[in-house]
């Protein structure tokens, strides 16, 4: 920190302890330091014509006398912070743009809360996927991750119409590229027309990458760092599933630990395990994975996907071109009874098959996020709202458990009761973990995967958490629904869930 820096931090703290009233007015004291701390702000600002605009749009805040600072609301001032920075060549810093929702108090919370408008919320402009295939032998095993992720991206260019230059970042999740996928990535994003004045980078947090990458570009504009940017994920498990993703030799003295040799259990066998320690029976679960796949099916054959989904030109070894436009892994007329004739593939005496787990499959699938006053000023569209997320870890042998902790905290964090969500997009890695993790919480079934799950569509693994949120939002544009939360396990002992507002 400058010396300059310093001083005038010790300024502001010497203004607050000297000026700020008692504990009851606290509202009225963050009036007070945000009229000191813009008029300090302004008058370091070295540009005359920028300062004399910036004046201009916070002039009925910063003129006020005294006795009316208490008078302005939170979104008065965070609207003043906003035109600010439209005409000011001397940038706000982050505690600028978040001071307001968390130093002034609300009087609201959970879900009155949650459906308020802030001008600095994170809102969702775009969220699109390309259709879900079977890895080998469906619709895209012919195209590459770096074209599944160029598609999304283009696509989500025209379908906002916004000036590709206002792009600051992109993060991407994906699981199994070697490198992390991160040359693979700049170059899809390239490609789509992104400038290289946008930064990327990939991030890996196994079945939740999708996910984690929204999270990351939401609390980028969150704090400031940024205002728009695009959350993605990707998996081509035709090209990348299979031997040679776990190294050839790990350190014994870490395998030592059991619960570190536990990460390396087959998924298939955790997902055993939850059935036989929580006591999800056989038939349980197959009748789980049949209404999934009716349910996708309908969903289907009703045309319901065709909002979220970006067709793919897909070139094969011949040369010829095709337009992969539909998911293939969904199947109709399955049933309880026609998955009872399958065979466990994990253990002799288990309940795990092919039908009652997700497809390996290849898919991809990009969101715009941006701060709201930005997304206004510029008029793009706002489906809704990032609202919070949260991480948990639970023990790697039970790994498919992830859900049935993670959306309890993240429903904790939002002071949201299970109740006050509308619809669950809980990714279907095995009907044993997510059964369980649905009756755990307390879930009503048709609140959950009302279009289907993995089991039916497939899940490639970087991108399911991007592509739960293509899903939801157009289910929820049809239906009105408000609150919506989406949910995974994760690999080697973990879950992740999120918390989002539909506002189309």
């Amino acid at each position: 920190m400058t010396a300059s820096r310093y001083l005038f931090r010790q300024k502001v703290n010497k203004y607050i302890v000297a000026e700020a009233p008692a504990a009851s007015s606290r509202e009225a004291a963050a009036s007070k330091r945000f009229h000191f701390l813009f008029r300090s702000h302004l008058h370091m600002s070295r540009h005359r014509r920028g300062r004399r605009r910036a004046l201009g749009a916070v002039s009925p805040l910063i003129a006020a006398p005294p006795h009316r600072w208490p008078s302005f609301s939170t979104s008065t001032i965070t609207a003043r912070i906003n035109a600010y920075s439209l005409y000011s060549t001397t940038p706000i810093p982050a505690p600028f743009v978040s001071f307001t929702t968390s130093t002034i108090p609300s009087k609201m919370s959970g879900k009155q809360a949650i459906l308020q408008k802030n001008p600095n919320d994170v809102v969702i402009v775009s969220a699109v996927r390309t259709p879900i295939t079977r890895a080998k032998k469906g619709g895209l095993a012919a195209a590459l991750p770096e074209d599944l992720l160029s598609t999304v991206f283009r696509a989500t260019l025209d379908r906002t119409r916004i000036d590709p230059k206002l792009i600051e970042d992109v993060a991407v999740g994906n699981v199994l590229p070697p490198g992390g996928g991160a040359t693979m990535a700049r170059m899809a994003a390239l490609h789509a027309g992104i400038p290289n004045t946008a930064a990327l980078n990939t991030v890996n947090r196994q079945c939740s990458s999708g996910l984690q990458a929204i999270t990351q570009i939401a609390h980028e504009i969150q704090s400031g760092q940024i205002d728009i940017g695009i959350g993605a994920g990707v998996e081509s498990m035709t090209h990348h599933y299979g031997k040679g993703v776990m190294p050839e030799n790990m350190s014994e003295a870490v395998l030592s630990n059991e619960e570190s040799a536990d990460c390396l259990i087959p998924m298939g066998i955790t997902s055993e395990n939850v059935a036989a320690q929580f006591k999800v029976s056989r038939e349980a679960q197959d009748e789980f994975a049949a209404e999934s796949f009716r349910r996708a099916a309908t969903a289907q054959a009703s045309g319901k996907w065709a909002a979220e989904i970006v067709p793919v030109t897909v070139v094969d070894s011949e040369g010829n071109k095709k337009v992969v436009d539909r998911d293939d892994g969904i199947r109709e007329g399955v049933t309880k009874e026609s998955l009872g004739k399958l065979k466990p593939v994990f253990s002799k005496t288990g309940s795990t098959h092919a039908g009652n787990a997700s497809q390996v499959s290849d898919g991809a699938a990009a969101v715009l996020l941006a701060r709201r006053s930005v997304a206004q000023a510029l008029g793009l569209p706002i489906l809704g709202k990032f609202v919070q997320s949260a991480v948990v870890g639970v023990p790697p042998k039970i790994m498919g458990v992830g859900p049935a902790v993670a959306i309890p905290k993240v429903l904790e964090k939002t002071g949201l009761k299970v109740d006050d969500v509308d619809i669950y997009e809980i990714n279907e890695a095995f009907a044993s973990q997510a059964l369980y993790s649905i009756q755990h919480i307390g879930i009503p079934l048709q609140k959950v995967n009302p279009n289907g799950g993995a089991i039916a569509l497939g899940h490639p693994l970087g991108a399911t958490g991007a592509r739960q949120l293509a899903t939801i939002f157009a289910e929820a544009k049809r239906t009105g629904a408000k609150v919506l939360s989406t949910s995974m396990c994760i690999g080697s002992g973990m879950g992740m869930a999120s918390i989002f507002v539909n506002e189309q």
